[in-house]
C-alpha cells in the first residue's frame, strides 16, 4: 500500500530517474580520479624518480682548437674569352683537441695543395648563394678528412671568401 501512495504522488518516479543519473556521476568521477592518479604516477615515474639517482658529476669539454690554414689565392675555371676571375680564401681549421693540431701541421703543404686543385676547378656559379658555400664547406671537410686520417677535423671555417 505504501507503494501505492507514493506512485500517485509522483515522488516515486522522480527517485527512480534520479538513481541513474547520480550512478552515471558516480562512474565519471571515479574515472576521472583513476586518470589523475595514473598521470601522477606516470609523471613521478619518469620524472622523479630519476631525480633520486645520484648523478656522477660530468667534467667540462675541451674547448674546440683551432688551426689557421695559409691564405690561398686561385684563379677559378671561366670558359675561353670571359674574363679570368679569382677566388681569395681564409680558412681555420675546427679539430677537437690540442695533439691533433701536432698531427695536421706536418700535413699543412699537402692541404694547401688539396684544396688549390679542387677550387681551381670551381666556377663563380658554383661559389654563389649560401648553398655554394655550404657545399664548398663540406667538400673542403672531406677532403681535410682524407689528409689528417686516422683524425677527424670537425668542420672548415671561413674566414674570409671574396670572389674578383
Amino acid at each position: 500500500m505504501a507503494d501505492n501512495e507514493r506512485s500517485e504522488d509522483g515522488a516515486g518516479d522522480e527517485g527512480a530517474k534520479a538513481a541513474p543519473r547520480s550512478k552515471r556521476k558516480l562512474v565519471i568521477i571515479a574515472a576521472a580520479v583513476l586518470v589523475l592518479i595514473g598521470a601522477g604516477g606516470g609523471g613521478w615515474f619518469f620524472l622523479g624518480h630519476r631525480g633520486a639517482e645520484p648523478h656522477a658529476e660530468a667534467k667540462a669539454p675541451n674547448p674546440p682548437v683551432f688551426v689557421d690554414v695559409p691564405d690561398i689565392l686561385v684563379n677559378l675555371a671561366a670558359l675561353p674569352g670571359e674574363r679570368a676571375q679569382y677566388l681569395k680564401l681564409k680558412v681555420v681549421l675546427e679539430v677537437k683537441d690540442e695533439p691533433l693540431v701536432e698531427k695536421i701541421k706536418p700535413t699543412m703543404p699537402r692541404l694547401t695543395d688539396i684544396f688549390q686543385t679542387y677550387l681551381r676547378e670551381l666556377r663563380v656559379a658554383d661559389l654563389s648563394g649560401s648553398a655554394g658555400l655550404f657545399r664548398l664547406k663540406e667538400e673542403l671537410t672531406k677532403r681535410v678528412n682524407a689528409v689528417v686520417a686516422p683524425g677527424h677535423v670537425d668542420a672548415v671555417l671561413f674566414k674570409e671568401v671574396v670572389v674578383q
